[in-house]
Order: structure tokens, then C-alpha cells, then sequence
């Protein structure tokens, strides 16, 4: 069972909660999903070390029930 798109943002939102997130439907499937997200947490940080807090935040769930995530992060 895929993952829904809120459920994407409320965990991020749980882990950044001045993050500013958007997120896309890439297929229209409810696999594959783009997320953009801009959050002062990010400061400082190089775009992996960004990609891994995003990972930590979704708890495992990425490359299981959260199948495909493209990430774009940015500093807010």
C-alpha cells in the first residue's frame, strides 16, 4: 500500500516544523512522489547531508511503503 501525500508532509512537518513543503505526484499513482522542501534545519548542510535528514524523517518508510521520493531541499 503506497503512501499518501499528507502522510509525506506531516512527517516532514514533525521533523521541520518551519519547513515549507510541496509535494508532487509525479505518475499520478501514489508511488512517486517529488517533494520540495525549504526549512532553516537545512543551514549549513550539504545537499546529501539534507537529503539523509529528509530520510531519517520519513522513519524508514522510504523504499518500502514509500517507493520513489525525488528530493529538492533549499535553505529557508
Amino acid at each position: 500500500m503506497a503512501m499518501q501525500a499528507s502522510e509525506i508532509e506531516a512527517m516532514i512537518i514533525e521533523a521541520f516544523p518551519d519547513a515549507d513543503i510541496e509535494i508532487i505526484d509525479l505518475a499520478g499513482d501514489g508511488d512517486h512522489y517529488k517533494a520540495v522542501i525549504a526549512t532553516s534545519a537545512f543551514f549549513g548542510k550539504s545537499r546529501v547531508a539534507q537529503h539523509q535528514m529528509v530520510y531519517a524523517a520519513l522513519q524508514g518508510k522510504m523504499g518500502g511503503v514509500l517507493h520513489a521520493l525525488a528530493l529538492e531541499t533549499k535553505v529557508k
